[in-house]
């Protein structure tokens, strides 16, 4: 067989490896599987013509984007915490940008695996890492909001680029154009002005490790899992959704600086409470949360705050009136840190031990080898990164001034 057409029936060594790296960490039997599509969801056959890296590429989402960043990469496995097929498919065309992304990172070789709510589940997963954020103080980031690979229509500031004005680029506003800092009522000028900003977080960095930089956490509580899973004997604290108890309650403004720092987010985000109250004079004793959509984890979970990605207008009028806070992100916002602080290093950690593994032991068989199988357990390299394209769809867009003249600022 000529090598220009050679290729096998199976994916090549090191994606094996990834798989199974991630699924002793994250397990497919903890994921919800009343509605999760987990798992291995693209099996691109080993060739070594179009051989990849020993490189996984991270992210939330599989958009077009990061699709296009993977094979720039030349990644061999993609890890997305969405699935990107989450319902059978009748057909695969170009015609959808989703099934597009599919084939041609099939047709470049690089496989796609989704752990999602397995993820969720799993002791030291997303649920844990949010509820130490709420929990305790991470390092100060850096300024943490800027614009993220911005398309030519997603300037930081309309008028001010047209002025040549390049003081706005990094989508951070200043105090003078910050809309959640008290000022001076001023006319609005004739123009309008829009700043749109996208997370680009600094997250907290590893130990030796390979966790976290977290401080000792500043706020004794007692954790348990909302809906404990019962059927993985070797992960028995696992489950979806954490509720927090603080042994003294915590002011509300105090968490929502934990939270604003833990995941890095933009100067802004939702944060719903009772009518007649003030978020200053409000305290948390329990904290109930779910990252990304909350609104099946959370209900009828009584507690002071309901922390998650996103619930609907009529989910979080409910909790209000109840009594409770919410505090959401946007979706993903509450996902992606994850990524940067905790899944990448132990994601490496597991892989070059189980890379090492495979590697021995398919060089002990010696044999059975055929040559570009052979070179490929020679590569010892590991590389895990995760996406610089990847970010939730939703931005802020902060509207510094109004075409309107004459009407002063709110």
């Amino acid at each position: 067989m000529s090598m220009s057409t050679y290729t096998t029936d199976k994916a090549s060594p090191f994606t094996m490896a990834v798989i199974s790296s991630m699924r002793k960490l994250y397990p497919e039997a903890l994921a919800d599987k009343s509605f999760d599509n987990t798992g291995l969801l693209l099996e691109a056959p080993f060739d070594p013509i179009r051989r990849q890296m020993n490189s996984v590429l991270l992210t939330v989402d599989l958009t077009k984007a990061v699709a296009d960043e993977a094979i720039e990469r030349k990644d061999c496995v993609v890890v997305a915490y969405h699935p990107i097929i989450f319902k059978g498919l009748k057909s695969l065309t170009l015609a959808d940008t989703q099934q597009q992304s599919l084939l041609r990172l099939a047709l470049e070789g690089i496989s796609v695996y989704s752990p999602h709510t397995a993820v969720d589940a799993a002791p030291g997963g997303l649920g844990d890492w949010l509820a130490d954020i709420v929990t305790g103080t991470l390092p100060e980031p850096e300024p943490a909001t800027r614009t993220a690979h911005p398309e030519k229509s997603e300037t930081n500031s309309i008028e001010g680029e047209k002025k040549g004005d390049r003081s706005g680029e990094s989508g951070t506003p200043s105090s003078d154009e910050d809309p959640f800092v008290e000022k001076t009522p001023k006319q609005r000028p004739t123009r309008m002005s829009l700043q749109r900003t996208y997370s680009k977080p600094t997250y907290p960095k590893h130990t030796d490790r390979g966790e976290p930089e977290l401080e000792p956490s500043s706020s004794s509580h007692h954790r348990r899992v909302i809906h404990p899973i019962t059927n993985v004997p070797s992960f028995p604290s696992a489950g979806m959704g954490r509720l927090v108890t603080f042994s003294h309650p915590q002011p509300l403004t105090h968490l929502i600086e934990r939270i604003a720092r833990g995941v890095g987010n933009p100067k802004g985000f939702p944060v719903a409470i009772p009518q007649s109250r003030q978020v200053e004079d409000m305290d948390i004793r329990t904290v109930a949360i779910c990252a990304g959509s909350g609104a099946s984890v959370l209900k009828d979970v009584a507690a002071d705050l309901l922390f998650t990605g996103e619930l609907s207008h009529h989910e979080a009028l409910a909790a209000t009136e109840r009594g409770s806070c919410v505090v959401t992100l946007f979706h993903s916002n509450t996902e992606r840190g994850f990524l940067h602080s905790v899944l990448k290093e132990k994601l490496a950690r597991t892989l070059r031990e189980e890379w090492k593994r495979v590697r021995e032991e398919g060089l002990r068989e010696g044999a059975g080898l055929t040559p570009e199988w052979e070179d490929a357990l020679g590569d010892g390299d590991v590389m895990v990164e995760v996406s610089e394209m990847d970010r939730d769809p939703y931005g802020i867009c902060i509207l510094q001034s109004s075409k309107q003249v004459g009407t002063p600022l709110s």
